[in-house]
């Protein structure tokens, strides 16, 4: 029998119901109960919470809640996070009051053999797994929640987007990981949950060590230490970027970075505390082949995902090898060398401009990035690109008359779109973006056997090869060697055309 249960807030004169049914949804610390509208939840934590923790919730719901949510950008954020929004107290018990997660977040058919997940929470797991979309594996998820390669690139920039902020604000989440992650592979969504145990550095401590998988090697490599111990390491900002780097590998490659064939120590035990920890090596490592995942201990289900050789990091082209390895080489056991979350943001947005379509209609990844081969083809089914590749390097005007490169190229696919952070280096592709930035400003199409740019938008269109104008609403052909001047206002970029596949 269920009740209708009255808590009420600590910070203010709110009152809140739960429904009570004698089974709540247990997480790592709460127990979680839905409103009778089942538009918030009611989270109360089992163990009593002790005045830091207090203090610690009040301002997460409310001096932190208003400084994310009530400046530019605090939609988009309020689409990201799932935030606290108020504390409550209920028989001598704290809790906090969450709004109920998105549809879009609930598996809407889960297993493509039965339904036993069906309406179960997204949690980022069953997308990091290379077994759950293998089709021999009887769990394997049904391709309606699969989405497809592109889709994870944009999951993983929301992600990213979401650290950024916190970082920005001197916060830490402390327990990043795929389980305090939802996400959406067919929105091309995610959604950054357990907010409520969030570090502030100098004022309040972290409450856990992190998920296993994610937790930084220094963490690990410490955590025997007291914990007064000015060497023990606890969960920071920078460990926070060790588990966005393991989670964006994890989403791409569907493996760990770290979990290899090297064995440490008999005892298993050991031997993962200290192939996680002290003794982290990535298992692409360039130099060091210690680590290499061995294929004779790999369950078939996993493959080909867990074959580096058949599956390496360097298919997600060079901005993200860059940070891969400045990640898994130079900062893991040097925390101050791993990148910043915007840097990912930044290199993850870049990567899908080099992205083509897959012309093998039964390809499951259905998109790859350009490798900039004269011949390029995809890696995941070595279908070839048909046809001519036009590609775009996009230049920066340094001083007058000076145009450098800007290290960023524009891959080219029939029904692209163009956009304002393409055509000017001032419009910068973050989420401060406003609607009328998000507009396609021109698209190119594949018209007549000829490449060809059609201009929607752009005042001052150019063929400067030609010298000629490009008005709105007509269009301009794409050929080898052709420069193009996108805008003549300060910042905007020239671009220098290149054929692949000629």
């Amino acid at each position: 029998m269920s009740n209708i249960i009255t808590v009420n807030s600590i910070i203010n004169n709110k009152s809140y119901q739960y429904v009570d049914t004698g089974e709540p949804m247990r997480g790592g610390m709460k127990d979680v109960y839905f409103s009778p509208d089942r538009s918030y939840v009611v989270a109360l934590y089992r163990d009593a919470q002790d005045i830091n923790a207090k203090e610690r919730l009040k301002k997460i719901v409310t001096t932190y809640y208003d400084s994310f949510f009530n400046k530019v950008g605090g939609d988009y954020y309020k689409e990201l996070y799932c935030w606290p929004t108020d504390v409550i107290e209920y028989n001598k018990k704290i809790g906090i009051i969450c709004p109920v997660y998105a549809k879009n977040f609930f598996f809407q058919k889960g297993y493509a053999a039965n339904e036993l997940i069906k309406g179960k929470e997204k949690e980022g797991k069953w997308f990091a797994s290379a077994k759950f979309r293998n089709k021999q594996f009887p769990l394997r998820l049904d391709d309606s929640e699969l989405g497809n390669w592109l889709s994870y690139f944009q999951i993983c920039v929301n992600i990213s987007r979401g650290v950024k902020r916190l970082h920005a604000a001197g916060l830490a989440h402390s327990d990043l990981s795929y389980k305090n992650v939802l996400i959406d592979p067919v929105s091309k969504t995610a959604a950054i949950i357990d907010i409520d145990g969030l570090v502030v550095p100098g004022l309040f401590a972290p409450d856990v060590l992190g998920t296993a998988d994610f937790i930084a090697p220094e963490v690990l490599a410490t955590k025997h230490l007291p914990i007064t111990d000015a060497n023990r390491v606890l969960p920071s900002r920078l460990t926070d970027l060790h588990a966005l780097a393991v989670m964006i590998y994890l989403y791409l490659f569907y493996r760990h970075p770290l979990k290899g064939g090297k064995v440490h120590d008999l005892d298993t035990e050991k031997d993962d505390l200290l192939s996680m920890g002290e003794k982290a090596l990535f298992i692409e490592h360039p130099t060091d082949k210690s680590n290499r995942p061995k294929l004779n201990q790999v369950s078939p289900r996993e493959l080909p995902w867990a074959d580096s050789n058949k599956v390496p990091y360097t298919i997600a082209g060079p901005y993200l090898k860059v940070l891969f390895e400045q990640a898994f080489i130079d900062g893991l056991h040097k925390p101050i060398n791993r990148p910043p979350a915007e840097m990912w943001e930044q290199a993850l947005l870049k990567t899908t401009d080099l992205m083509q379509p897959c012309s093998n209609a039964s390809c499951e990844q259905k998109w790859y990035v350009f490798d900039n081969s004269s011949k390029p083809k995809c890696p995941f089914c070595g279908t070839a690109h048909k046809g001519t590749l036009p590609v775009l390097d996009l230049y920066y005007q340094f001083k007058p008359g000076v145009w450098k490169p800007e290290n960023h190229r524009l891959m080219v696919y029939h029904n692209q779109y163009l956009f304002q952070w393409h055509v000017n280096r001032d419009v910068v592709r973050n989420e401060k973006l406003t609607p009328a930035q998000k507009v396609p400003v021109g698209y190119f199409t594949f018209h007549n056997g000829k490449w060809v740019l059609v201009n929607q938008k752009l005042t001052s269109l150019k063929d400067l090869t030609e010298d000629k104008e490009i008005p709105i609403g007509t269009m301009l052909e794409i050929t080898d060697g052709k420069k193009i001047l996108l805008s003549k206002e300060e910042g905007g970029h020239i671009v220098v055309v290149t054929m692949a596949n000629k």
